[in-house]
Protein backbone atom coordinates (compact mmCIF):
# COMPACT_ATOMS: atom_id res chain seq x y z
CA UNK A 1 0.00 0.00 0.00
CA UNK A 2 1.94 2.88 -1.03
CA UNK A 3 0.12 6.07 0.61
CA UNK A 4 2.73 8.75 -0.44
CA UNK A 5 0.60 11.14 -2.55
CA UNK A 6 -2.49 10.45 0.00
CA UNK A 7 -0.39 11.88 2.82
CA UNK A 8 0.82 14.83 0.88
CA UNK A 9 -3.36 15.95 0.54
CA UNK A 10 -4.81 18.01 2.74
CA UNK A 11 -7.86 16.73 4.81
CA UNK A 12 -10.52 19.19 3.03
CA UNK A 13 -8.78 17.51 -0.96
CA UNK A 14 -9.58 13.78 0.39
CA UNK A 15 -12.38 14.39 1.71
CA UNK A 16 -13.69 15.97 -1.36
CA UNK A 17 -12.10 13.64 -3.50
CA UNK A 18 -14.49 10.87 -1.64
CA UNK A 19 -17.03 12.31 -2.15
CA UNK A 20 -16.59 12.13 -5.68
CA UNK A 21 -15.50 8.87 -6.00
CA UNK A 22 -18.95 7.51 -4.05
CA UNK A 23 -20.63 9.63 -7.07
CA UNK A 24 -18.97 7.92 -9.78
CA UNK A 25 -19.57 4.53 -8.07
CA UNK A 26 -22.74 4.94 -7.38
CA UNK A 27 -24.73 2.00 -5.71
CA UNK A 28 -22.16 -0.65 -6.98
CA UNK A 29 -20.04 0.51 -3.33
CA UNK A 30 -22.15 0.53 -0.05
CA UNK A 31 -19.76 1.58 2.65
CA UNK A 32 -20.39 -0.16 5.97
CA UNK A 33 -19.17 2.05 9.56
CA UNK A 34 -19.04 0.53 13.02
CA UNK A 35 -20.04 3.47 15.81
CA UNK A 36 -16.15 3.20 17.58
CA UNK A 37 -15.13 4.33 14.15
CA UNK A 38 -13.54 7.82 13.66
CA UNK A 39 -15.46 10.83 12.73
CA UNK A 40 -14.49 11.95 9.51
CA UNK A 41 -14.51 8.22 8.43
CA UNK A 42 -18.11 7.79 9.65
CA UNK A 43 -19.45 11.09 7.82
CA UNK A 44 -19.24 8.71 4.58
CA UNK A 45 -20.56 5.31 5.98
CA UNK A 46 -24.10 3.94 4.38
CA UNK A 47 -25.02 2.06 7.68
CA UNK A 48 -23.78 2.52 11.09
CA UNK A 49 -24.13 0.16 13.62
CA UNK A 50 -22.95 -1.77 16.28
CA UNK A 51 -21.51 -5.78 15.22
CA UNK A 52 -25.34 -7.14 15.39
CA UNK A 53 -26.88 -4.28 13.38
CA UNK A 54 -24.05 -4.30 10.53
CA UNK A 55 -24.74 -8.33 10.30
CA UNK A 56 -27.83 -8.10 9.64
CA UNK A 57 -27.67 -5.21 6.92
CA UNK A 58 -24.68 -7.12 5.53
CA UNK A 59 -27.00 -10.19 4.58
CA UNK A 60 -29.39 -7.97 3.24
CA UNK A 61 -27.27 -6.39 0.38
CA UNK A 62 -27.46 -8.06 -2.42
CA UNK A 63 -27.12 -5.21 -4.95
CA UNK A 64 -23.82 -3.86 -4.36
CA UNK A 65 -20.69 -5.20 -6.23
CA UNK A 66 -18.44 -3.62 -3.57
CA UNK A 67 -18.94 -3.93 0.87
CA UNK A 68 -16.46 -1.51 2.47
CA UNK A 69 -16.01 -2.55 5.50
CA UNK A 70 -14.76 0.34 8.44
CA UNK A 71 -14.50 -2.07 11.10
CA UNK A 72 -12.23 -4.67 11.74
CA UNK A 73 -11.10 -7.73 10.45
CA UNK A 74 -13.58 -10.57 12.15
CA UNK A 75 -16.18 -7.68 10.96
CA UNK A 76 -15.67 -7.82 7.01
CA UNK A 77 -15.43 -11.81 7.56
CA UNK A 78 -18.64 -12.10 8.78
CA UNK A 79 -20.06 -9.75 5.64
CA UNK A 80 -17.75 -11.89 3.34
CA UNK A 81 -20.33 -14.70 4.99
CA UNK A 82 -23.30 -12.95 4.75
CA UNK A 83 -23.03 -11.39 1.43
CA UNK A 84 -23.36 -12.99 -2.24
CA UNK A 85 -20.40 -14.84 -4.28
CA UNK A 86 -20.77 -11.59 -6.73
CA UNK A 87 -19.85 -9.26 -4.51
CA UNK A 88 -16.12 -7.99 -3.05
CA UNK A 89 -15.83 -7.13 0.92
CA UNK A 90 -12.89 -4.64 1.31
CA UNK A 91 -10.72 -3.83 4.52
CA UNK A 92 -9.15 -0.85 3.90
CA UNK A 93 -6.37 -1.55 6.20
CA UNK A 94 -6.20 -5.51 6.67
CA UNK A 95 -4.11 -4.89 9.57
CA UNK A 96 -7.32 -4.01 11.08
CA UNK A 97 -7.51 -7.08 14.13
CA UNK A 98 -9.25 -7.75 16.92
CA UNK A 99 -6.98 -8.31 20.01
CA UNK A 100 -10.30 -9.97 21.77
CA UNK A 101 -10.95 -12.34 18.57
CA UNK A 102 -7.06 -13.79 18.81
CA UNK A 103 -7.89 -14.85 22.55
CA UNK A 104 -9.19 -17.85 21.10
CA UNK A 105 -7.62 -19.90 18.55
CA UNK A 106 -9.56 -22.39 16.95
CA UNK A 107 -6.63 -25.00 17.83
CA UNK A 108 -7.10 -24.06 21.86
CA UNK A 109 -10.81 -24.06 21.00
CA UNK A 110 -10.87 -27.42 19.87
CA UNK A 111 -8.36 -28.75 22.68
CA UNK A 112 -11.28 -27.71 25.53
CA UNK A 113 -13.88 -29.20 23.36
CA UNK A 114 -12.29 -32.00 23.46
CA UNK A 115 -11.50 -32.33 27.04
CA UNK A 116 -14.73 -31.32 28.58
CA UNK A 117 -16.52 -33.69 26.15
CA UNK A 118 -14.54 -36.18 27.89
CA UNK A 119 -15.14 -35.07 31.33
CA UNK A 120 -19.02 -34.37 31.21
CA UNK A 121 -20.44 -37.61 29.20
CA UNK A 122 -23.89 -37.03 28.64
CA UNK A 123 -24.25 -33.87 28.97
CA UNK A 124 -25.32 -31.52 25.87
CA UNK A 125 -22.13 -29.02 25.49
CA UNK A 126 -23.22 -25.99 23.48
CA UNK A 127 -20.71 -23.64 21.75
CA UNK A 128 -21.62 -20.07 21.73
CA UNK A 129 -19.03 -17.49 20.13
CA UNK A 130 -19.17 -13.85 20.55
CA UNK A 131 -19.71 -11.91 16.83
CA UNK A 132 -15.99 -10.72 17.74
CA UNK A 133 -14.32 -13.89 16.62
CA UNK A 134 -12.69 -15.25 13.64
CA UNK A 135 -14.29 -16.82 10.74
CA UNK A 136 -12.50 -20.49 12.14
CA UNK A 137 -13.85 -20.06 15.30
CA UNK A 138 -17.48 -19.53 13.69
CA UNK A 139 -17.17 -22.34 12.11
CA UNK A 140 -16.66 -24.31 14.66
CA UNK A 141 -19.39 -23.23 16.50
CA UNK A 142 -21.56 -23.73 13.18
CA UNK A 143 -20.53 -27.75 12.96
CA UNK A 144 -21.16 -28.37 16.47
CA UNK A 145 -24.29 -27.15 17.10
CA UNK A 146 -24.37 -23.51 18.76
CA UNK A 147 -24.22 -19.98 17.20
CA UNK A 148 -23.04 -16.87 17.11
CA UNK A 149 -24.23 -13.43 19.65
CA UNK A 150 -23.67 -10.12 19.88
CA UNK A 151 -23.60 -7.67 22.99
CA UNK A 152 -27.32 -6.82 21.65
CA UNK A 153 -28.34 -10.20 21.41
CA UNK A 154 -26.72 -12.25 24.00
CA UNK A 155 -29.11 -13.38 26.67
CA UNK A 156 -31.71 -14.61 23.65
CA UNK A 157 -28.70 -16.34 22.33
CA UNK A 158 -27.96 -18.03 25.65
CA UNK A 159 -31.71 -18.37 26.40
CA UNK A 160 -31.87 -20.63 23.39
CA UNK A 161 -28.63 -22.59 24.47
CA UNK A 162 -30.23 -23.66 27.49
CA UNK A 163 -33.68 -23.69 26.27
CA UNK A 164 -35.36 -22.34 29.59
CA UNK A 165 -35.36 -20.48 32.73
CA UNK A 166 -32.51 -20.87 35.40
CA UNK A 167 -34.91 -23.13 37.46
CA UNK A 168 -35.69 -25.20 34.87
CA UNK A 169 -31.85 -26.44 34.16
CA UNK A 170 -30.84 -29.25 35.93
CA UNK A 171 -27.07 -29.63 37.14
CA UNK A 172 -26.79 -33.20 36.55
CA UNK A 173 -25.70 -35.20 33.83
CA UNK A 174 -28.22 -34.70 31.18
CA UNK A 175 -28.58 -31.29 30.94
CA UNK A 176 -26.82 -28.82 28.92
CA UNK A 177 -23.88 -26.80 29.44
CA UNK A 178 -22.47 -23.41 27.26
CA UNK A 179 -18.84 -22.92 26.23
CA UNK A 180 -18.71 -19.20 25.39
CA UNK A 181 -16.05 -17.69 24.05
CA UNK A 182 -13.84 -14.88 23.66
CA UNK A 183 -15.35 -12.57 26.01
CA UNK A 184 -15.42 -13.96 29.55
CA UNK A 185 -17.11 -10.75 30.67
CA UNK A 186 -20.26 -10.48 28.25
CA UNK A 187 -20.71 -13.92 29.26
CA UNK A 188 -21.00 -13.74 32.73
CA UNK A 189 -22.55 -10.83 32.83
CA UNK A 190 -25.04 -11.63 30.58
CA UNK A 191 -25.85 -15.16 32.47
CA UNK A 192 -25.94 -13.47 36.11
CA UNK A 193 -28.97 -10.84 34.56
CA UNK A 194 -30.77 -13.66 33.56
CA UNK A 195 -30.64 -15.28 37.01
CA UNK A 196 -27.78 -17.59 36.77
CA UNK A 197 -25.18 -17.21 40.42
CA UNK A 198 -21.67 -16.80 39.37
CA UNK A 199 -21.27 -20.08 41.06
CA UNK A 200 -22.75 -21.70 38.17
CA UNK A 201 -19.65 -20.15 36.27
CA UNK A 202 -15.87 -20.95 35.88
CA UNK A 203 -12.73 -19.73 33.53
CA UNK A 204 -11.20 -21.26 31.30
CA UNK A 205 -7.85 -20.41 31.03
CA UNK A 206 -6.69 -21.49 27.70
CA UNK A 207 -2.75 -20.67 28.40
CA UNK A 208 -2.68 -23.55 31.19
CA UNK A 209 -3.37 -27.36 30.87
CA UNK A 210 -7.06 -28.19 30.90
CA UNK A 211 -8.22 -24.75 31.22
CA UNK A 212 -6.63 -24.37 34.69
CA UNK A 213 -10.04 -26.73 36.22
CA UNK A 214 -9.93 -29.47 37.76
CA UNK A 215 -12.74 -32.17 36.39
CA UNK A 216 -14.69 -31.20 39.51
CA UNK A 217 -15.28 -28.18 38.52
CA UNK A 218 -15.70 -28.39 35.12
CA UNK A 219 -18.87 -30.96 35.68
CA UNK A 220 -20.51 -28.30 37.89
CA UNK A 221 -20.40 -25.39 35.97
CA UNK A 222 -23.15 -24.47 33.54
CA UNK A 223 -21.20 -22.08 31.92
CA UNK A 224 -17.85 -21.93 31.17
CA UNK A 225 -16.43 -19.03 29.81
CA UNK A 226 -13.17 -18.21 27.88
CA UNK A 227 -10.20 -16.22 29.34
CA UNK A 228 -10.57 -13.56 26.71
CA UNK A 229 -11.83 -9.60 26.81
CA UNK A 230 -12.05 -6.17 25.20
CA UNK A 231 -8.45 -4.32 25.51
CA UNK A 232 -10.57 -1.02 25.44
CA UNK A 233 -13.16 -2.23 28.15
CA UNK A 234 -11.20 -4.05 30.19
CA UNK A 235 -9.68 -0.88 31.75
CA UNK A 236 -12.71 0.34 33.41
CA UNK A 237 -12.86 -0.17 37.08
CA UNK A 238 -15.59 0.08 39.68
CA UNK A 239 -13.46 3.22 41.12
CA UNK A 240 -14.20 5.37 37.99
CA UNK A 241 -18.15 4.96 38.94
CA UNK A 242 -17.79 5.64 42.29
CA UNK A 243 -15.32 9.06 41.24
CA UNK A 244 -18.11 9.85 38.41
CA UNK A 245 -20.89 9.81 40.59
CA UNK A 246 -19.04 12.22 43.06
CA UNK A 247 -18.03 14.67 40.41
CA UNK A 248 -21.16 15.15 39.25
CA UNK A 249 -24.52 14.28 41.18
CA UNK A 250 -27.06 12.61 40.03
CA UNK A 251 -25.23 11.21 37.21
CA UNK A 252 -26.33 8.30 35.31
CA UNK A 253 -23.72 5.26 34.83
CA UNK A 254 -23.67 3.43 31.20
CA UNK A 255 -21.26 0.60 30.56
CA UNK A 256 -21.17 -2.14 27.75
CA UNK A 257 -21.24 -5.42 28.92
CA UNK A 258 -17.66 -5.57 27.92
CA UNK A 259 -16.63 -4.38 31.03
CA UNK A 260 -15.97 -6.72 34.13
CA UNK A 261 -18.92 -7.69 36.52
CA UNK A 262 -18.08 -4.92 39.59
CA UNK A 263 -18.44 -2.19 36.53
CA UNK A 264 -21.37 -3.83 35.27
CA UNK A 265 -23.24 -3.91 38.79
CA UNK A 266 -21.91 -1.05 40.03
CA UNK A 267 -23.57 0.93 36.59
CA UNK A 268 -27.18 2.08 36.62
CA UNK A 269 -27.53 0.21 33.09
CA UNK A 270 -25.26 -1.84 30.69
CA UNK A 271 -26.00 -2.42 27.08
CA UNK A 272 -24.72 -2.78 23.46
CA UNK A 273 -22.92 0.10 21.70
CA UNK A 274 -26.25 0.49 19.81
CA UNK A 275 -28.22 0.41 22.87
CA UNK A 276 -26.37 2.95 24.69
CA UNK A 277 -27.05 5.30 21.83
CA UNK A 278 -30.71 4.81 21.88
CA UNK A 279 -31.13 5.29 25.83
CA UNK A 280 -28.82 8.33 25.89
CA UNK A 281 -30.17 10.21 23.38
CA UNK A 282 -33.95 9.24 24.78
CA UNK A 283 -32.98 11.03 27.97
CA UNK A 284 -34.38 13.90 29.03
CA UNK A 285 -32.71 17.36 28.46
CA UNK A 286 -30.17 18.16 31.17
CA UNK A 287 -29.47 14.47 31.93
CA UNK A 288 -26.30 13.52 32.87
CA UNK A 289 -24.31 10.02 31.98
CA UNK A 290 -20.91 8.92 32.06
CA UNK A 291 -20.76 6.48 29.11
CA UNK A 292 -18.13 3.23 29.67
CA UNK A 293 -17.40 2.75 25.97
CA UNK A 294 -14.75 3.32 23.34
CA UNK A 295 -14.15 7.21 23.15
CA UNK A 296 -15.18 7.84 19.70
CA UNK A 297 -18.88 7.07 20.56
CA UNK A 298 -18.63 8.78 23.27
CA UNK A 299 -17.97 11.87 21.85
CA UNK A 300 -20.56 11.43 19.23
CA UNK A 301 -22.81 11.10 21.28
CA UNK A 302 -21.74 14.35 23.71
CA UNK A 303 -22.01 16.46 20.01
CA UNK A 304 -25.32 14.70 18.79
CA UNK A 305 -27.01 15.89 21.95
CA UNK A 306 -25.61 19.21 23.02
CA UNK A 307 -28.84 19.53 25.76
CA UNK A 308 -27.36 16.88 27.61
CA UNK A 309 -24.25 16.40 29.79
CA UNK A 310 -22.62 13.05 28.67
CA UNK A 311 -18.90 12.74 30.34
CA UNK A 312 -16.31 9.64 29.65
CA UNK A 313 -16.39 7.37 32.52
CA UNK A 314 -12.86 6.96 33.40
CA UNK A 315 -9.69 8.44 31.10
CA UNK A 316 -10.21 8.99 27.34
CA UNK A 317 -6.65 8.43 26.89
CA UNK A 318 -7.12 4.95 28.25
CA UNK A 319 -10.28 4.13 26.24
CA UNK A 320 -9.88 4.07 21.97
CA UNK A 321 -10.24 1.43 20.11
CA UNK A 322 -6.44 1.42 18.46
CA UNK A 323 -7.80 -0.97 15.50
CA UNK A 324 -10.44 0.63 14.51
CA UNK A 325 -8.14 3.70 14.14
CA UNK A 326 -6.12 2.33 11.95
CA UNK A 327 -9.13 3.28 9.05
CA UNK A 328 -8.88 6.90 8.28
CA UNK A 329 -9.78 8.86 5.10
CA UNK A 330 -6.74 8.30 2.95
CA UNK A 331 -6.86 4.52 3.28
CA UNK A 332 -10.57 4.89 1.98
CA UNK A 333 -10.03 7.14 -0.55
CA UNK A 334 -7.45 4.68 -1.79
CA UNK A 335 -9.81 1.77 -1.91
CA UNK A 336 -12.47 3.93 -3.65
CA UNK A 337 -9.38 4.97 -6.45
CA UNK A 338 -8.90 1.78 -6.77
CA UNK A 339 -12.47 0.27 -7.31
CA UNK A 340 -13.08 3.63 -9.84
CA UNK A 341 -10.46 2.23 -11.86
CA UNK A 342 -11.65 -1.19 -12.27
CA UNK A 343 -9.17 -2.56 -9.20
CA UNK A 344 -9.77 -4.41 -6.06
CA UNK A 345 -7.84 -4.38 -3.09
CA UNK A 346 -7.66 -5.57 0.06
CA UNK A 347 -10.19 -7.83 -0.35
CA UNK A 348 -11.11 -10.47 2.79
CA UNK A 349 -12.28 -13.75 1.77
CA UNK A 350 -13.24 -16.71 3.60
CA UNK A 351 -12.43 -20.03 1.96
CA UNK A 352 -15.45 -21.95 0.70
CA UNK A 353 -15.44 -24.77 3.85
CA UNK A 354 -15.20 -22.27 6.76
CA UNK A 355 -17.53 -20.14 4.62
CA UNK A 356 -20.11 -22.81 4.88
CA UNK A 357 -20.02 -23.50 8.47
CA UNK A 358 -19.67 -20.01 9.48
CA UNK A 359 -22.86 -19.19 7.47
CA UNK A 360 -24.69 -21.92 9.79
CA UNK A 361 -23.72 -19.99 12.67
CA UNK A 362 -24.20 -16.66 11.86
CA UNK A 363 -27.84 -17.18 10.03
CA UNK A 364 -28.45 -19.51 12.97
CA UNK A 365 -28.12 -16.68 15.15
CA UNK A 366 -30.32 -13.91 13.00
CA UNK A 367 -33.08 -16.45 12.76
CA UNK A 368 -32.93 -16.69 16.83
CA UNK A 369 -32.67 -12.96 17.38
CA UNK A 370 -34.24 -11.21 14.26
Amino acid sequence: MDMRRYERMSDEEVAGRIAVRKGELGERVVILGHHYQRDEVVGFVDVLGDSFHLAREAAKLTRAEYVVFCGVYFMAESADILTGEHQAVILPDLGAGCPMADMAAVEDVEKAWGVIQEVCEGVELVPITYINSSAAIKAFVGEHGGTVCTSSNCEKILGWALRGKPEARSQKPGGRKVLFFPDQHLGRNTAYKMGWPLESMVVWDYALPRGGLSDEAIRKATFILWKGCCDVHQVFRAADVDAARARWPGVKVIVHPECCFEVVQKADMAGSTDLIGKVVGASPAGSKWAVGTEVHMVERLAKKYPDKQIMMLGSAERCACEMMGRIDLRKLLWVLDHLAEGRVVNRVVVDAETKRWAGVSLRRMLEIAT
